[in-house]
């Protein structure tokens, strides 16, 4: 309808109130949003489909992983909640990529899934300034001003209506959503709850373009019909940092008795149930519609598109603590319930598993991110943000990312203050909203280290380094946590120092040393920092030769040693940053004509026409846009200075 007008003649309706903020959906995004905006003293309605499925795991009941864990830990540093609640409910703890490098390390924690939804209703529950409510938004309102929509309303299914300066729309994979097993479709959100009915037509009114992906989620077994002793066992590990900065400096360490999880493998007789099956896959069929996640196939198209592979791998994972439910991870599957069954019982270990939840795939509408700026604010409404699902990503923690940037910025609108936007070289969230947002996605898309180019900058271990100093500007992060984080920040560099100015000569026990890590004996005097450099060579073993050395913590001692054995790595990834900020820098007006500028092709034109790239930096990233085009704009814009300050000089 649009306009609250039209609402009084057409639908049943009430006043329910008014807010400074509406979040829509209470997902991990919805979460992260409304407890950004609540905390920064503004009045938040959070309305959620099911109260009792705050932030819930749907899917693999874990936090974290390659990439991802960067993500978080950026989330913790900036003040944001899915780290601290991950730290809450952790079963299993691991790092990541041990062996190749500390640039790609990424925490993973298995979660209990009952305790982390739990422990995050109780946290927005207790925020002063949220009112979370369970209900339905179906339409979005908005008034007509200088030819632009600007967002003032929304009404629920019930005929609440709320009057608001900003919503920010978390729908995950609700909204017309359908699940698909085989023959057996129903209309429903995930795990059989209800689904969100309606919004997504009235954003599509409001001239924002939707589309449609698909997801999925495997099989649960009863742990009790499951014989782990033919499987391959993954123990947790005892020495990986909490996700959250504030626990880590607290000196908090993961839980002694951690869950293991188990993986195995497929047989051939995997693959002659999924083959012979084929004609009733919905995913080949045609039944389904939306396309799915291009890096999380289900396992009947991982042998269609890779025949060459005979088998492939499937993690045997805990649901938590006082559930007997195994999640089969790179299991899902939309194939028919009774293949399922005789899918899982031809893996090893699982041959008498009682399946308790078969697999289903998900069909859900999302937008084209393209119609959002890189705040998550949308180009066709004012004032309404959106994040996570309903952007076209995939994965709890690029939802919770950008639910905390959304709920940012819909705050520092209320405020009158500019937009925090986080750019590729300051954080993996920077990369993943400029990816979308940009570049556009026609899959779910997964935050990968290979997309971001300077990653051995933003690593898992410096993201507070990155982001408290921007956390603490905005207001998340406290005066206490911000203090604990500068004197950190000045134990690293005054250690760095000390290490750089401290020589050793050569003597027997330096030479004991070395010998015992392989290392060239010295003939002269070296400095400490120089023996870090080499990478046989760690901080702790050169303890017996440095006696001067102060009392440090864990995280501080990685941070030196990182940032001093990558010296070299690290000054050539600085610059390459200097020279992307260089075009970052140079912003482009909303109104530069791009149809009348010469020497633009076509295609060029019509993109950033239509994106309106806030710097040549985004420009220079938007499919369609060559480098002759930037060269072009270079020169417009050199043109338009020279034409203002010659006016200026008149």
């Amino acid at each position: 309808m649009g306009s609250w007008e039209q609402l009084k003649d057409n639908a049943f309706w009430y006043e329910a109130g008014t807010y400074d903020v509406a979040v829509i959906g209470a997902g991990h995004a919805g979460c992260e949003a409304a407890f950004a905006c609540a905390h920064l003293g503004l009045s938040t309605l959070l309305l959620t489909l099911h109260l009792d499925q705050l932030a819930n795991l749907p899917c693999n009941p874990s936090i974290g992983g390659t990439a991802k864990g960067q993500l978080v830990r950026e989330i913790d540093a900036l003040g944001g909640i899915m780290g601290e609640m991950a730290d809450l409910s952790a079963i299993q703890t691991r790092m990541l990529n041990r062996s190749k490098g500390p640039a790609v390390f990424s925490p993973r924690a298995q979660m209990d899934r009952a305790s982390y939804s739990r422990r995050m209703k109780e946290r927005i529950e207790k925020e002063e300034h949220i009112s979370l409510v369970q209900g339905e938004a179906v339409e979005l309102f908005w008034e007509e001003k200088d030819g632009r929509k600007i967002l003032n309303g929304i009404r629920t299914r019930s005929g609440a209506c709320y009057h608001v300066k900003t919503a920010v729309v978390c729908s995950g994979t609700y909204m017309e959503s359908r699940t698909i097993r085989g023959e057996v479709i129903v209309e429903s959100g995930p795990d059989g709850l209800s689904r969100s009915v309606g919004l997504s037509r009235s954003m599509e009114e409001a001239g924002i373009t939707m589309q449609r992906f698909k997801t999925g989620t495997p099989v649960r077994v009863n742990a009790r019909t499951v014989d782990t002793s033919v499987m391959e066992i993954q123990p947790g590990e005892p020495d990986m940092p909490p996700f959250s900065y504030k626990n880590e400096m607290n000196g908090v360490k993961p839980r002694e008795n951690q869950v293991p999880c188990y993986s195995v493998w497929t047989t051939p007789e995997t693959r002659t149930v999924i083959t012979e099956n084929m004609d009733r896959s919905p995913l080949y069929s045609g039944v389904i519609e939306g396309t799915g996640p291009r890096y999380c196939p289900s396992i009947e198209d991982k042998f269609m598109r890779f025949p060459d592979k005979s088998r492939h791998q499937i993690f045997v994972e805990p649901m938590g603590d006082n559930t007997e439910e195994l999640y089969l991870q790179g299991f899902s599957t939309s194939l028919p319930e009774d293949v399922q069954v005789r899918m899982v019982h031809s893996l090893p270990g699982l041959s008498q598993a009682h399946v308790q939840r078969a697999a289903y795939a998900i069909e859900y509408d999302c937008i084209d991110p393209t119609t959002a700026d890189l705040s998550l604010e949308s180009t066709c409404l004012e004032g309404l943000f959106t994040a996570g699902q309903v952007n076209g990503s995939s994965g709890y923690e690029e939802a919770a990312a950008q639910g905390l940037m959304a709920g940012i910025n819909a705050a520092m609108k209320i405020l009158g203050k500019d937009p925090v936007i986080l750019d590729r070289s300051q954080a993996y969230i920077g990369v993943l909203i400029d990816d979308l947002v940009t570049k556009g996605t026609h899959e779910p898309y997964r935050m990968m280290t290979s997309r971001a180019e300077y990653r051995i900058f933003l690593r898992q271990d410096n993201a507070d380094m990155r982001l408290t100093d921007i956390g603490h500007e905005i207001g998340l992060i406290d005066e206490t946590r911000y203090s604990s984080f500068v004197a950190k920040r000045t134990s690293i560099e005054t250690e760095k120092e000390r290490l750089r100015s401290t020589f050793l000569p050569p003597s027997p026990m330096l030479h004991e040393i070395l010998n015992r890590c392989g290392s060239t004996l010295t003939q002269s005097g070296i400095s400490l920092a120089e023996l870090i450099k080499r990478p046989e060579i760690h901080y702790r073993d050169l303890g017996p030769v440095d006696t001067k050395r102060p009392e440090l913590t864990e995280d501080v001692i990685f941070a030196v040693e990182v940032d001093i054995k990558y010296e070299g790595y690290l000054a050539l990834e600085e610059e390459r940053i200097r020279k992307f900020a260089a075009l970052e820098n140079k912003k482009l007006s909303p109104d530069i004509p791009y149809d009348s500028i010469t020497g633009l092709r076509l295609e060029a034109r019509s993109k950033l026409m239509q994106r309106k790239p806030m710097s040549l930096g985004q420009a220079s990233r938007i499919s369609g846009v060559s480098p002759a085009d930037i060269a072009v704009l270079l020169v417009y814009l050199d043109a338009k200075k020279r034409e203002e300050r010659e006016k200026r000089e008149e």
